[in-house]
């Protein structure tokens, strides 16, 4: 019996979307949680499954998977029923390899922007050329939206990538809904999944909690 173990931390939005892609593949995970704040990912058991001490990290009955975009697609082309999520087809698939490299490389990217000074290095405030940078990604992604979803008229991996990081920053950086209708209406459909609430909404909404907390600690130290 396959058994399926991930690496993860729920505040971490990298981690979310391997579980909604679980949750869609109607896959069930073992969940092993790693601490980053205490350092789970440098000790000597966890390099051994992922020397670049990155979460998440899919064990697979012993094959090792690291990397939210690499871990998503190895679960979809092992054990999805069709190739919904992740085409087969050449054009449909460079879309979405092209909206997955637009979260890591662009929105996960301008996240870390902010909340790392936050979180690892004692800052108590953004800067107002880092919440430019994350509002341009914004406006990025508005203009990406020409259909229902990042890649097309189906729902992909790509929307599950994007959609842990977009949920999370959201709480720090506000994100104007008379500005952004089109993520507005991406976000509403997402929720309507009967798993979002579970795997990614709360999960979003407490990443942006806890970096606010973290800020206003930062503040009276």
């Amino acid at each position: 019996m396959t058994k399926l173990v991930l690496y993860t931390l729920h505040l971490s939005p990298p981690c979310r979307a391997v579980e909604l892609t679980a949750k869609a593949l109607g896959l069930e995970l073992e969940q092993k949680q790693v601490n980053l704040l205490s350092g789970d990912h440098l000790k000597p058991e966890f390099l051994k499954l992922n020397p670049q001490h990155t979460i998440p990290v899919l064990d697979d009955n012993g094959t090792i998977v690291t990397e939210s975009h690499a871990i998503m697609i190895y679960l979809v082309t092992k054990y999805a029923k069709d190739d919904a999520l992740y085409p087969k087809d050449p054009v449909k698939q460079a879309r979405v390899n092209a909206a997955l490299h637009f979260e890591s490389g662009v929105l996960f990217a301008r996240m870390r922007f902010v909340f790392e000074r936050i979180l690892f290095f004692g800052k108590s405030d953004i800067p107002e050329d880092r919440i430019e940078y994350v509002q341009k990604a914004y406006r990025l992604l508005e203009d990406t939206l020409t259909d229902k979803y990042v890649a097309g008229p189906v729902m992909t991996v790509a929307d599950f990538s994007c959609i842990s990081t977009v949920s999370s920053i959201m709480g720090v950086v506000p994100l104007g809904e008379s500005e952004h209708p089109k993520i507005y209406a991406w976000i509403e459909r997402l929720k309507q999944l009967p798993y979002y609430e579970e795997a990614n909404g709360g999960g979003g909404t407490a990443l942006g909690k806890f970096v606010l907390a973290k800020k206003e600690e930062n503040a009276k130290a």
